[in-house]
């Protein structure tokens, strides 16, 4: 049986981990770190020390009313990317644990759109 990393906990949510194939699970924020456990399969775990923590990624949709997705990077192991339940009550609970200045939102369509368009004329017009 795996073992929590965390002593005190904050926040237990049914969350979604898409590293591969989708799993459902129960998401956990502590006071030592953030941890995925699956429903099913009880070797299929993700735990992330604070320390560890280089910043969390959210996907903000809708003026800030939704948020599907967020993304924890991390400083050795890549990113590591989650939905849960509610997702405003898990990233508040993250906040307390990290500089909020390190939590960003992630670029929306639009705004990838309007960097290559950009990026496009920007190069035809240094080529000239």
């Amino acid at each position: 049986m795996v073992e929590s990393i965390n002593t005190k906990v904050e926040l237990v949510e049914k969350a979604t981990s898409y590293l591969g194939a989708g799993t459902y699970g129960q998401l956990i924020v502590g006071n030592k770190g953030f941890e995925f456990f699956n429903d099913k399969n009880v070797r299929d775990y993700i735990q992330i020390p604070w320390e560890e923590v280089d910043s969390v990624i959210a996907s903000v949709i809708f003026g800030g009313k939704t948020i599907p997705r967020f993304a924890i990077k991390t400083k050795a192991n890549g990113t590591y990317t989650f939905s849960s339940k509610d997702a405003k009550a898990t990233l508040r609970a993250i906040r307390n644990h990290m500089d909020p200045n390190k939590m960003v939102r992630s670029l929306s369509f639009w705004d990838v759109v309007k960097r290559s368009v950009s990026n496009i004329f920007h190069k035809k017009n240094k080529n000239k």
